[in-house]
């Protein structure tokens, strides 16, 4: 028996205005906005009847020139990454030094956490967690698909035997008591702890602590204004769009820090799409109560105490409005159904899904609800949230400093060498062929989802060797004239045609790019 949310029946009305796609003009009006707002010159977003959105050229690109980096709306490194990893839950840059990064893993591998090996989950089966290998670098390029799948625990064990370090090795790495040989010339962001207390997010940069106080509430940003917060407030920055609510510290924003702790526990067994989902309902509820603060400032004690109990659905669609612009479709209906699962039983796969999605929202209710957004916490809206990650999410990959500071040490001149190798070889035999894996997550960048899909694309979200941070970076794959459209492949576009066609099916359209027009005709006539 299918589950009913209360929510969706007690506020259907302002859900379905939440999910009424926006008009040409509003649309418009957003992308041009958000593109003057980041100084985005080279790019324009236009409308076409037939595909949406688009994204065009303003100039001419030449092979491998960069196109676009964008800024995410919401993103989030996986959960068993973390292990890995030590990176700005803001911007995803690698923080500390390297001598934390590696004592950090050595001490983490010491108490037997689970190793990550580039393991990319196929999308969430309620049954099956089946691995699959990820060719996701090139030396120390590292590309980006089109996807929202769940990064699972994979684990393989090395096949070089990783040797034990003298005892205080570990400790002294992670308390900066050992410097490493040239480590200075891989300097990192000092790792700023939450202000909340968490102990979970960690960042590039200093908080502001004259601006923090129990006693107030803060200013609110936009999505908009993220792209004009500088390098030095990503705490302060992911405090006031999200982490406030989701923090699980004594200083956290949220209704219940056990209940919250609940729900990131069954995202992290299930699958972190929920994380992404719980971000953008959480920046929504804080713009709204930044946009209703503006609103009645100035206004009368007694408008402001009647007004404070009840929800403003016109402040509550301009808060929403940078999710209104993704496309969207409920989860349940646009996951792909994955290998294991028979046709015969896709409906049934399909209510499992949709099932565990209300898990994840009741116990996401309980840790942050807010009466006054309450159409936020049905599950119709909380289903196209998450459908909207599936459709169009990127992985999130940043390489790793680790990997760029042992090359340096083994290109030293032979003596040199020589000499750095008595302290780094023993950590990098202890740490084995897995020394320098790199941050992986999965974000939705507004201006990238705008790009469409082509099998003979001519960009590619790949990153290059300066891109350090989690930005999506789009690189021209041969020369862009200017008016042309800009187009990416959300699929491996090496497949053969039926099974190209196969997984664009999940997207919802029929391509019919020229060499999917090509490849057709050959397959009638043969």
């Amino acid at each position: 028996m299918e589950t009913i949310c209360p929510i969706d029946l007690r506020c259907a009305n302002e859900i379905s205005a939440l999910l009424t796609p926006p008009s040409s003009p509003e649309v418009q009006e957003y992308f041009d906005g958000l593109l003057s707002t980041r100084q985005c010159r080279d790019i324009g977003v236009k409308q076409d009847g037939g595909f949406g959105k688009g994204a065009y050229a303003a100039s001419e690109f030449k092979e491998g020139e960069l196109v676009l980096k964008d800024q995410m709306l919401v993103g989030a490194q996986h959960s068993s990454n973390k292990i890995d990893c030590l990176v700005c839950s803001f911007c995803f840059r690698f923080i500390g030094s390297i001598e934390l990064q590696i004592g950090r893993r050595l001490y983490l591998q010491q108490l037997g956490a689970s190793v990550n090996h580039d393991c990319d989950m196929e999308t969430y089966s309620y049954t099956s967690k089946d691995c699959r290998e990820t060719d996701s670098s090139d030396d120390d390029d590292y590309s980006l698909t089109k996807t929202s799948k769940k990064l699972g625990e994979c684990t393989s064990g090395s096949s070089k035997t990783k040797l034990p370090l003298p005892d205080g090795i570990v400790e002294s790495l992670m308390n900066s008591h050992l410097m490493l040989p040239y480590s200075n010339m891989f300097s990192l962001p000092q790792a700023v702890p939450c202000p909340g207390g968490c102990g979970e997010a960690y960042y590039c940069s200093t908080w502001c602590w004259t601006f923090f106080s129990l006693d107030l509430k803060y200013k609110i940003i936009t999505c908009n204004d993220v792209a004009n917060i500088c390098s030095s407030s990503c705490a302060e920055a992911d405090w006031e769009t999200s982490h406030s609510l989701l923090c699980t510290g004594e200083r956290s924003d949220s209704v219940c820090r056990e209940a919250l702790l609940k729900f990131l526990q069954h995202a992290d067994e299930t699958n972190d799409i929920f994380i992404l989902a719980a971000k953008a309902i959480c920046s929504t509820i804080l713009k709204y109560h930044k946009l209703k603060a503006t609103k009645l400032e100035g206004q009368e004690k007694y408008v402001r105490a009647n007004a404070s109990d009840h929800c403003v659905l016109s402040l509550l669609l301009e808060a929403w409005k940078p999710i209104s612009m993704g496309h969207k479709k409920r989860w349940w209906d646009c996951i792909a159904l994955p290998d294991d699962v028979n046709s015969s039983d896709e409906t049934a796969f399909r209510m499992q899904i949709r099932e565990l999605a209300f898990r994840s929202l009741q116990l996401l209710k309980e840790a942050v609800f807010d009466k006054e957004c309450e159409p936020l916490f049905s599950l119709e809206i909380y289903g196209h949230v998450i459908g909207m990650f599936e459709l169009n999410n990127l992985d999130l990959v940043v390489a790793s400093p680790v990997e760029n500071y042992f090359l340096y040490i083994d290109d030293l001149p032979y003596h040199e060498k020589q000499e750095a190798e008595k302290i780094t070889k023993p950590l990098l035999d202890a740490l084995g062929e897995d020394y320098a894996l790199c941050c992986q997550g999965t974000a939705f960048f507004p201006l990238q989802s705008c790009m469409n899909h082509s099998c003979c694309p001519n960009a590619k979200a790949f990153k290059r060797e300066e891109d350090r941070d989690g930005q999506a970076t789009i690189i021209a794959l041969t020369p862009i004239c200017k008016g042309e459209e800009v187009t990416i492949s959300y699929v491996d576009e090496d497949l053969p045609f039926e099974d190209r066609q196969a997984s664009l099916a999940d997207y919802g359209f029929i391509c019919r790019c020229p060499k999917c027009i090509e490849e057709e005709e050959t397959v009638r006539e043969s």
